[in-house]
């Protein structure tokens, strides 16, 4: 285990199980946002996500969900991410030891090749999980968003008295639609599974207040930390890829360089072509 970055921002290189057991105190976590490998074979810089069987996979996630709930504050929140055919395991397993308030729909749409024998995925579920349902943070009017009936369409509530028109904003619902990280976006990471900037502002908007403690123990392209670290809040980000790790250092702004390594962003296929066409390159 190697520890870098700074008191408010830590990034630990380790696996996260060992990291939770021996690096992390007890209930000194405000939330956590836990995005793990899936089990579906996706390849991380060389390393598959596939467990020999299923068992072995759930027996790590029940390890690793444990240890998450002992770090978070009596007041804390965790977020989880797996997919769809996982995420039933995750429920059972965590609705015995937490509240679970909310199970989440993020859809996406997808223009890459959809299945032709079956019904393709377009969404990924997220389970919103609190230790006490009467003493948690969520900041409603931190994430409200339109509401269609009163913004656009300027509908008159009757029940009220005097009848008024619908509100302009809302609480959003469980089913969320933010655009999956593509090639061409600006805060493209080279990392298979990265999730988007909106999404992990709206949890940690809702769920944690500036200088609160957020952590993420698969951290991958680093967007939890770097969205903690723009809204004002700390962060621990565990990794146990050191490609990865460079990302992190590199997003957050906290290391020029590792081992001697110079960390910068290396320009998109596309970006290059554009260059050399237009004479900048060279």
């Amino acid at each position: 285990m190697e520890g870098l970055g700074n008191i408010n921002h830590m990034i630990i290189l380790g696996d996260a199980v060992d990291v939770l057991e021996s690096e992390i105190d007890d209930c000194c976590i405000d939330l956590i946002f836990a995005d793990p490998p899936y089990n579906i074979g996706k390849d991380f810089n060389g390393n598959k996500d596939k467990w020999e069987k299923d068992d072995d996979y759930l027996k790590w996630c029940y390890k690793w969900l444990g240890l998450c709930i002992s770090k978070l504050k009596s007041n804390g929140s965790l977020y989880v991410m797996t997919s769809t055919q996982f995420m039933p395991y995750f429920d059972i397993y965590l609705r015995e030891r937490l509240t679970i308030l909310s199970r989440i729909v993020w859809y996406y749409d997808s223009s890459g090749v959809q299945a032709k024998k079956h019904f393709g995925s377009m969404y990924e579920p997220i389970l919103y999980c609190v230790k006490d349902k009467n003493y948690y943070t969520f900041n409603a009017e931190e994430i409200l968003v339109e509401a269609k009936t009163g913004a656009q369409r300027k509908l008159i509530d009757y029940r009220k008295y005097p009848p008024q028109v619908y509100n302009s904003k809302k609480v959003p619902g469980n089913v969320w639609e933010f655009p999956r990280v593509r090639y061409r976006m600006g805060e493209y990471e080279n990392h298979p599974t990265q999730k988007p900037v909106e999404l992990l502002e709206r949890i940690i908007k809702a769920s944690s207040n500036r200088g609160d403690l957020v952590l993420d123990p698969f951290s991958g392209s680093y967007t939890t930390s770097f969205v903690a670290k723009e809204l004002g809040r700390n962060s621990i980000g565990i990794e146990i890829e050191e490609e990865y790790i460079k990302i992190g250092l590199r997003r957050l702004n906290l290391q020029k360089e590792y081992k001697g390594e110079i960390l910068v962003k290396e320009p998109r296929t596309f970006e290059i072509i554009n260059k050399v066409e237009s004479g900048r390159l060279f």
